[in-house]
């Protein structure tokens, strides 16, 4: 089996300080596919003229390299910025797009796996690969865009309902990181693909650090700074107890960059004056700092309205720290018994369960620690041994009808090329 894993996504990442979730799992899965033979697997993006090529390997174990180091403890970003301006220049000429057809000819049971959503709303050049002769397999994270417009960009649900068409078109089989996620994509697609694997993300488990020291007890929210993770929430809560005068007020820090549709939510962060004091904005941390934050903390809290998987979730948890946070059905799976569940706009309930953990002498904080024993962090190896099974009874050799010549052939089966309707993206 030949994979064709494309890593535009983790390319375009030296533009943060800090990756996203699916930047994370765009990240495990290249690192995964680079212990294979090179015969086993190409690296490819897209370049800005659409279409995918190949990319050189050194190139691509230098980036992550340099990536790895900023994400971690925070080093400069201008050696991974110089390796991505060459990909780039590279792709913009043309370089690899001959070796990457070469490859499929040549591999014959090759697939082309998308686990970002980048390029998903674009069908063409997916089309062409598969028409040259591979597989396609696209990683489906959530179905947000389309559930919860409200708390996205414009146009991304548009952006999103392309994604879907052209998952129905032309994926021969779909990974999801959930169940929830598979529900609701199956509900979604215009017609069934083949198989839809459930495979959990494995984590990116934080360094060890010790706790940072403070004399106040405090609490952290993790994740870019957007609607739908339901700061506004917090932020009324620590204003309320400011202006009831709490003896003693837990301290608030926000972990993460300022995303999309935030502007009641900078408001509260720049003007108000009860907040002074008591939430403090950091920003994009690196895994150092962020792991050292963490472990002092009396929990993690996470609202949020909606989540396809919620990593931050699973690494609070691997960093044996308690989570209170929404109850949604992901987040279930993630957590299992162990955080506190609550609902997102259940305002009251919030305030009640922050005040008890800032105790030190909290019973349910102290119940949940006694829960977080037995939970066991998802881990990576299942996942792939998961999708890698997959991927081969995708690209299974099909016996070619008697009389014919070339003996076996690969699969998949051709898929028709037009379009499904007034979802599929214009090419």
């Amino acid at each position: 089996m030949h994979v064709i894993l494309d890593i535009s996504r983790i390319i375009g990442c030296v533009r943060r300080s800090a990756p996203s979730g699916i930047d994370r799992v765009e990240m495990a899965y290249a690192r995964h596919w680079l212990t294979k033979p090179e015969t086993d697997c190409t690296m490819a993006a897209e370049s800005a003229w659409g279409g995918f090529a190949a990319l050189p390997r050194r190139d691509v174990v230098a980036l992550l390299d340099a990536l790895e180091g900023s994400w971690t403890s925070g080093q400069s970003l201008t050696r991974a910025r110089r390796i991505a301006l060459g990909l780039l220049a590279r792709l913009t000429l043309g370089g690899g797009r001959r070796d990457l057809r070469r490859r499929i000819a040549t591999q014959r049971r090759s697939v082309f796996l998308l686990v970002s959503h980048r390029a998903l709303d674009r069908a063409a050049p997916i089309r062409r690969l598969r028409e040259a002769g591979a597989a396609f397999v696209p990683l489906i994270h959530d179905l947000i865009p389309l559930t919860h417009p409200e708390y996205q960009r414009p146009r991304q649900a548009m952006r999103h309902a392309a994604r879907v068409a052209t998952t129905a078109e032309l994926a021969d089989a779909v990974i999801v990181n959930s169940q929830a996620t598979a529900a609701t994509l199956r509900a979604a697609l215009p017609r069934p693909v083949e198989e839809i694997l459930v495979a959990p993300l494995g984590i990116h488990r934080l360094p060890n650090a010790a706790p940072s020291p403070a004399a106040t007890p405090y609490f952290v929210i993790l994740g870019t700074v957007e609607p739908r993770k339901n700061h506004i929430l917090l932020l009324h809560l620590w204003r309320q107890m400011a202006g009831r005068g709490e003896a003693q007020i837990p301290h608030l820090y926000i972990v993460g960059r300022r995303g999309w549709e935030n502007q009641h939510v900078v408001d509260l962060l720049e003007r108000c004056p009860q907040l002074r004091g008591h939430v403090t904005e950091l920003g994009a941390l690196s895994d150092e700092r962020a792991a050292a934050l963490l472990a002092g903390a009396r929990a993690l809290l996470f609202p949020s309205f909606a989540e396809g998987y919620g990593l931050p979730v699973a690494e609070a948890l691997a960093a044996r720290v308690p989570v209170i946070c929404a109850d949604l059905p992901a987040l279930r799976e993630v957590g299992g018994e162990v955080p506190d569940y609550l609902d997102p706009l259940d305002g009251p309930a919030w305030a009640r369960a922050v005040l008890d953990y800032a105790r030190p002498d909290s019973k349910p904080r102290a119940a949940q620690l006694a829960r977080l024993i037995r939970w066991q962090a998802p881990d990576w190896a299942p996942h792939f041994t998961a999708v890698e099974a997959m991927l081969e009874r995708v690209v299974r050799p099909v016996f070619q009808p008697a009389g014919l010549p070339g003996g076996l052939l690969p699969g998949p089966a051709p898929l028709p090329v037009a379009a499904l309707g007034a979802g599929t993206p214009a090419e």
